[in-house]
Formats: structure tokens, C-alpha cells, sequence
């Protein structure tokens, strides 16, 4: 039996993840109503199937799959709850835990099942297999998980409840995302100051893996006595330049929270990460 989805919306990486369901033979719709041209063209290209409403598209749903920005998340989710689907909601934003619960909640007080999922990686294609991470029911997820079965998207089931892919989505793009913005601060202050091709040659040598390298977190809980004062040095230089200086102030203020770890080289990573919790 086909199993069939209702996307909304195909974006950049909606239209993309709903294509390759349908390389596996899964029957993917979406709604054109509303959608500018670019999404249209999008959902073309990836094999999705108009529908002529969204009622007559969950009419027809084993599963909605919602891939829209995250300020829309709860909105999109309270659309579908609006018609009577019965199915099951995959809930596969960039949104914190609490609200992925109260969207889960919403859903079971209507009997509508929904899945915790989140995209980890760009769009799909040669080059690029993101991972689609997915908890809550069991039997759901691994459903969901066989429909990407030998594409570009990557399923991973999780062994956990609602919640815990958003979290591990919300893990991975505190640094990921807040290092790209950082990267542009840096640059911006580098060249304010004419030293741009300097900083790029320094940054060409660096060749560490940040977020992978947890040994490295008990040193740095160490030194934070020293790093904290350098990180309000940078930002007042940045304020001075006339560029937000507020990473910097934050990170100063969360090396704080490690002032009495001061020269704890052999400290344990669990404590290190512990002492982020609370302050003083």
C-alpha cells in the first residue's frame, strides 16, 4: 500500500526531503495555494503532486510533514488540527523541546499521534545526505525511517520520547549557526581595522574540530578565569567599532560560571558541563 504525505511547505529543504520519499514510492502532496512561484517551481521539480486544498490533501494522509520556519511551527500545526486528520503529524521544525510538547499535546487532545523529528544538514542531493533524526512512537518513527530508506535522507530513529530530536537539533545549531555569525563578527572587526587578510591566513590554519573535541572542555573551564576578561576586552573593542559586542559579552558572561574550576585541568567533563547550570 502507498503511503502517502501531506508537506507543508516546500521550501528549500521541504520540497528536497519530500522528493526523496517519493523516490521510495511514497506519494507526496502539497498545497499551491498561497505558494509563491519559487515553491512551486520547487515542488515540480521534486515529484510532489498538487492538491486542490489542504482538506482534500489530509483527507487522503497517512502523515504530515511539517518543514516551514520555525515562528510558523505552531500555527501550520494548528491548520492541519483544524480539519479532521486522524493520521500522524511529523513535527520536524527547528524548535525548542517546550514548544515541540505543546504542539504534541495539541495534537493528542484531537487523537492525532506526532512525531518529534529534526534535519540535521543541508538540503538533499549529490553531496549531501542530511540526517533526519525522529523520536516518540516507536512504530511510527521506524514507518517514517523506511520511507527515506536509501535515499539522500538519512533516518535515525531515536530510542526516546517527544522532545528529544528538537533538543538534539537545538544542541547541534547553538554552535553551528552562532559560529557562522561569529565568523561574520570577526571578519567585520578585522577588516574595520585593516587586518583582514591577516585574520583570513590565521584562519586558514586552523585546522581543529571544535564541538567534537570535548577533551579539550575541562581546559577551558581552567582557564576561564583568564579567557573571561579577554572575551570583555573583545567586546568592548567590537562596541568601539561600532559592531555588536553581544557574543562576546555572552560568552564572558558564561565563562563566569566556571570561576571556581580555576586551574582544574584533570576536572571531569560531566562536572565541567554541570557547572554551566548555575552560576557562582
Amino acid at each position: 500500500m502507498t503511503t502517502t504525505f501531506t508537506l507543508l511547505h516546500p521550501g528549500a529543504m521541504g520540497a528536497k526531503v519530500g522528493g526523496q520519499a517519493t523516490r521510495t514510492g511514497a506519494r507526496v502532496l502539497y498545497v499551491p495555494t498561497g505558494r509563491s512561484p519559487a515553491s512551486l517551481q520547487r515542488a515540480r521539480e521534486a515529484g510532489l503532486e498538487p492538491a486542490e486544498s489542504l482538506e482534500s490533501a489530509l483527507a487522503v494522509s497517512d502523515f504530515v510533514l511539517s518543514v516551514c520556519p520555525p515562528h510558523a511551527a505552531e500555527d501550520v500545526a494548528h491548520e492541519v488540527l483544524a480539519h479532521p486528520f486522524r493520521g500522524v503529524y511529523v513535527e520536524a521544525n527547528a524548535i525548542s523541546p517546550d514548544r515541540t510538547r505543546r504542539i504534541a499535546a495539541a495534537c493528542a487532545e484531537l487523537g492525532v499521534l506526532m512525531l518529534d523529528g529534526s534535519i540535521v544538514g543541508g538540503p538533499p542531493g549529490p553531496g549531501s545526505a542530511p540526517r533526519l533524526y525522529l523520536s516518540g512512537d516507536g512504530e511510527q518513527v521506524a514507518r517514517v525511517a523506511g520511507v527515506f530508506e536509501d535515499t539522500w535522507v538519512v533516518a535515525h530513529p531515536l530510542d526516546a520520547s517527544v522532545g528529544a530530536a528538537s533538543a538534539l537539533k537545538m544542541a547541534y545549531a547553538s554552535y553551528q549557526k552562532s559560529a557562522r555569525v561569529l565568523a561574520a563578527v570577526s571578519h567585520a572587526l578585522a577588516a574595520h581595522h585593516g587586518v583582514a587578510a591577516e585574520l583570513a591566513r590565521e584562519a586558514g590554519s586552523l585546522t581543529s574540530n571544535i564541538l567534537a573535541e570535548t577533551d579539550q572542555l575541562p581546559s577551558v573551564a581552567a582557564r576561564a578565569w583568564r579567557w573571561a576578561p579577554e572575551l570583555e576586552e573583545i567586546a568592548a573593542t567590537l562596541d568601539t567599532a561600532g559592531l555588536p559586542p553581544e557574543l562576546a559579552q555572552g560568552a564572558a558572561s558564561v565563562l563566569r560560571r566556571w570561576d571556581g574550576d580555576k586551574d582544574r585541568f584533570d576536572l571531569p567533563l560531566e562536572e565541567v558541563l554541570d557547572h554551566l547550570r548555575t552560576e557562582g
